[in-house]
């Protein structure tokens, strides 16, 4: 499958980086120059409300910030998700259907009622100009689609197994893997 917005990649056994270990990335923008994704199953210990406020109210349970990856981990990046994908207000940027980025300097007043769905991330995963393809080619990622449920689930501790579970064929057998072979 190539790689594009809305898909996600999770990790394969063989990613010996531990900044990825068993995490599933949504991605939110690939182009020629390199590709960016926030990772969905690792949330902190910091509470949205303590370090972004005025967002307590709009983001999904649970209201804390998640590790997006590990570039620029200073920053906050935001993915909402639309009531109705025909009506995007200002300071939202659709990257597959109705999921989009979020800017978070928009007055929240613009966006009232436009959002089913928020989550904020702490930094980024990125990656150089075919960088994350030689990534895929070596075995570190597969590459399936997203679903909504994917963004913004209250409980992530799971989502590595599940989304590899669903997965038609063999794919579907990762998901029982152990963190460590050798619990096997």
């Amino acid at each position: 499958m190539e790689i594009a917005p809305g898909h996600l990649l999770v990790a394969t056994a063989e990613l010996g980086d531990p900044n990825f270990s068993r995490t599933v990335v949504l991605m939110v923008d690939v182009d020629a120059d390199g590709a960016v994704g926030v990772v969905l199953n690792r949330p902190t210990g910091v509470r949205v409300a303590d370090v972004l406020g005025p967002w307590r109210e709009g983001v999904a349970e649970p209201p804390v910030l998640f590790e997006g990856g590990p570039v620029n981990t200073e920053a906050a990046l935001a993915v909402g998700l639309l009531r109705d994908a025909t009506d995007v207000p200002v300071g939202f940027q659709p990257f597959h259907g109705r999921l989009g980025l979020l800017d978070l300097d928009t007055p929240q007043a613009l966006l009232e009622g436009s959002l089913s769905g928020l989550r904020i991330f702490a930094g980024y995963s990125g990656w150089g100009a075919d960088q994350l393809a030689d990534e895929i080619a070596e075995g570190s990622w597969h590459v399936v689609p997203a679903r909504r449920e994917d963004v913004f689930r209250a409980s992530v501790d799971t989502l590595w197994s599940d989304v590899l579970r669903r997965q038609p064929g063999e794919l579907a057998w990762q998901s029982t893997r152990p963190a460590d072979p050798r619990d096997n």
